[in-house]
């Protein structure tokens, strides 16, 4: 069952002592639209290809406790690459060694929110976001 992380309570995680990529991961699997900013450590595993890849990311995040996914709204693509590598890590490691999330809102409403927080976002790129407002 896929849970929800909320932009604050990521911010406060990617702000508190915890270790990017090694205590957490947060996991961006937009395409096209990765451009003009992401979270500040993430790393970009397009959904398109995302199904044939999982076994990677599951290898390279084995030691980490909390897993978190998006795309730009979190309503389709975050989701499912959640399930998608929650069901690949738990046959592989089994059940309870990990949290799998997918941040409520996506990476609009956290760019919403945060874009002036360098400690959040980077390379973020307004003339990009204008089209969304």
């Amino acid at each position: 069952m896929v849970k929800y992380i909320t932009g604050d309570e990521l911010a406060a995680l990617i702000k508190s002592d915890k270790v990017p990529s090694k205590d957490y991961l947060v996991v961006d699997v937009r395409d096209d639209d990765y451009a003009g900013g992401n979270i500040l450590n993430g790393q970009n595993w397009p959904s398109q290809d995302f199904g044939q890849k999982v076994g990677e990311l599951v290898e390279k995040t084995k030691d980490a406790k909390t897993v978190v996914f998006h795309c730009a709204l979190s309503q389709v693509r975050g989701p499912k690459a959640a399930r998608i590598y929650e069901e690949a890590r738990n046959n592989l490691q089994g059940r309870g060694a990990h949290e799998v999330f997918v941040l409520r809102g996506g990476f609009s409403q956290f760019q919403a929110k945060y874009k002036d927080d360098p400690a959040l976002v980077e390379n973020w790129d307004k003339n990009i976001w204008a089209e969304w407002e």
